[in-house]
């Protein structure tokens, strides 16, 4: 008897959703394998673009990089989907809660890369973590790592140019991260949240959720399908625009305005990229485009994370909670040190 009910409540390998996975591993190798030579045959082969040419360079440039960047999106959305079913909103304000400047900003920054949420969270994580008794320096390194090191990002730069600048890129977000949030929580600008904030009573811890393993894959799957769903239209787009570059802008007009030789590049960059609304998906191919082209990787870093860490929309939302001497502090501390570090990525690399 009792070792029929010691059976019963034995938990049971999920053995169908497991091959299911390896099945869609494998399905995902063999498409990821097949592009390039499916891009040439299309732009050189099926409609006949002499090789070298603008229009066929640019034509086997977007035919190649759309499905492997919708690939790339698909697969590692799918794993950090699959991550973040292990952790919320709540734990995160938990783990952050009572820790001392310097390393509460470090550990804000670290869980800001697995635990990034979008810019519509920006204003409950805020009241949350300010709620919980974070410190305000220590609050704004979460919120700045958590756009900034993107996991799209990190993925497609990976994807196209290697696991060496998806580190730097990791790295220098950190670091940007970090220093930004020890510098607003040294100003002491806690007067300039707005006061209902401060008013604000805690409404208590959630509750971790207790998922099967089913559950968490299904959670995962719903997640690739209604981000790709929503920034499929910006990879195309961004792919076309790099597109363009890649096959009609000369190198040299590229190499002369985003070069390392110009020291005004990178701050420049920075101030065109700020106002600019684009998320990671959309932007990187043009990235991808202008490094072909010969422009300096720190100055198109820099770019690229004005762009995607000092997001309009984001500000505009964060302007709920925080007062406009600390929206522009806030912004002006990421692009000081977004500048400083497409400056210094210009010189080592």
């Amino acid at each position: 008897m009792d070792q029929t009910l010691s059976t019963q409540h034995k938990p049971e390998i999920p053995w169908r959703m497991i091959g299911l996975l390896v099945l869609a591993a494998i399905a995902w190798l063999a498409a990821y394998n097949i592009i390039q030579p499916l891009a040439n045959w299309i732009a050189y082969g099926l409609l006949a673009q002499p090789q070298g040419s603008h229009l066929g360079d640019a034509l086997a440039f977007f035919f190649y990089d759309v499905p492997k960047i919708i690939l790339l999106l698909g697969g590692m959305i799918f794993l950090i989907s699959l991550l973040r079913t292990f952790f919320s909103a709540e734990q995160t304000r938990a783990w952050l809660g009572g820790k001392r400047e310097g390393v509460g900003n470090v550990l804000a920054a670290m869980l800001g890369i697995v635990t990034p949420f979008c810019s519509c969270s920006a204003v409950p994580l805020f009241i949350g973590f300010v709620e919980s008794g974070i410190p305000l320096g220590v609050t704004f390194s979460f919120l700045i790592a958590a756009p900034t090191i993107n996991e799209v990002a990190v993925v497609l730069l990976f994807g196209l140019f290697g696991w060496k600048v998806a580190g730097i890129y990791i790295a220098s977000g950190l670091i940007i991260s970090i220093i930004a949030g020890v510098v607003i929580g040294r100003l002491k600008m806690e007067r300039y949240v707005e006061d209902f904030v401060w008013q604000m009573q805690s409404q208590g811890e959630g509750l971790t959720e207790k998922l099967t393993f089913q559950e968490r894959i299904e959670r995962s799957w719903d997640s690739v399908k209604e981000i790709v769903g929503k920034v499929w239209l910006y990879v195309v787009v961004g792919i076309a625009v790099g597109a363009g570059i890649h096959g009609y802008v000369p190198d040299a007009a590229l190499a002369g305005i985003m070069g390392r030789q110009e020291w005004w590049s990178v701050p420049a960059a920075v101030l065109v990229g700020i106002p600019l609304y684009s998320n990671a998906a959309g932007v990187i191919p043009i990235v991808s485009a202008l490094m072909e082209k010969g422009a300096s990787l720190g100055t198109v870093l820099a770019f690229m994370m004005s762009v995607v860490g000092l997001s309009l929309p984001e500000t505009i939302i964060l302007r709920r909670v925080l007062k406009p001497q600390l929206i522009a502090v806030f912004i002006g501390v990421i692009a000081v040190a977004i500048i400083i570090t497409g400056y210094l990525f210009n010189w080592i690399m």
